[in-house]
């Protein structure tokens, strides 16, 4: 019931995963959670992350503005909470898939979305999410033997989800 992805190209995982939620909503399926939105910016080297909030595809910037010179951790953890507070009541609301854009350094460390990830397993409801190489060794010590790779395809994600969905 826990699905992830891994691409090695910046930003490859975050299209492939929106694209996948937005291909379940406009299906009628029932989401939680979050995809991530990068926006380049004209003249920086880095971009401004945002959160897609599922269901209601509410923008939430994770960023903080530290300046183009800084070597510290750009994301904004109450931008994070709060998004992860939303999730958590689409959750309650009767989710029948969570998509997150990713098992993050956050998540390795026991915070963002990590309690949703795992109510979600425990109630029964299907997780997809991306990984990167650099957290990957903390997510199998999360996940351990439960988590499956998936292919980085959209047709090959849709069919994992349909198939624990029950969709034909």
């Amino acid at each position: 019931m826990l699905g992830y992805v891994m691409m090695a190209g910046r930003g490859e995982t975050d299209a492939v995963l929106c694209a996948l939620a937005d291909r379940l909503i406009s299906e009628g399926r029932r989401l939680a959670g979050a995809v991530q939105i990068n926006r380049e910016r004209p003249g920086a080297s880095k971009c401004h992350m945002e959160l897609k909030l599922l269901p209601s595809g509410e923008s939430r910037s994770i960023t903080q503005a530290l300046g183009e010179m800084s070597q510290g951790c750009r994301l904004d953890a109450e931008g994070l909470e709060l998004a992860v507070a939303q999730a958590e009541r689409a959750l309650e609301a009767g989710a029948e898939l969570v998509v997150i854009n990713k098992f993050g350094k956050q998540e390795v460390a026991g915070r963002g979305f990590r309690a949703l990830i795992a109510e979600a397993l425990h109630r029964g409801v299907p997780v997809i999410l991306g990984v990167n190489e650099k957290n990957l060794h903390g997510f199998d010590a999360f996940a351990g033997d439960i988590a499956e790779p998936l292919a980085p395809d959209l047709t090959v994600l849709l069919e994992w989800c349909h198939a624990k969905l029950h969709v034909d």
